[in-house]
């Protein structure tokens, strides 16, 4: 029990492993280029607002502004819905960006692995 259900679902050799980076080169296919992810947030800033290891993402900018928020006003927190938005949905769209990553590289390990066995049995035939 508690198995991630990934490690059950399709084949082991066209499984990107999530840990490690990207195995293709990122801009195959992209023939107008791809819009480079900058971090906002500078590690020092991140230092300062003592925002926890698990926060320090793409996001960091929003979870610093919405802990500021929410400490000048606090016990009102309920004021700092704005901010909470914009720093959950940015976290959403960070999932959306790395699963679609995570599915590229998967569908792009298939594709070689297919141009192999067909180079295999073309090579075979002959």
């Amino acid at each position: 029990m508690g198995q991630v259900m990934s490690e059950f679902v399709g084949d082991p050799a066209t499984r990107p492993d999530y840990t490690k980076t990207a195995s293709f080169d990122p801009l195959y296919g992209f023939s107008e280029g791809r819009k480079e992810r900058v971090m906002i947030a500078s590690l020092e800033e991140m230092q300062s607002a003592d925002l926890p290891q698990t926060s320090r993402d793409y996001c960091a900018h929003l979870a610093i502004e919405h802990r500021a928020c929410r400490q000048n006003v606090w016990p009102l927190a309920y004021k700092c819905a704005h901010e909470k938005h914009q720093y959950l949905n940015c976290q959403y769209e960070d999932f959306v960006l790395r699963m679609k990553e995570y599915e590229r590289e998967r569908r792009l390990l298939e594709r070689s692995t297919r141009k192999a066995a067909k180079a295999a049995r073309e090579e075979m035939n002959d």
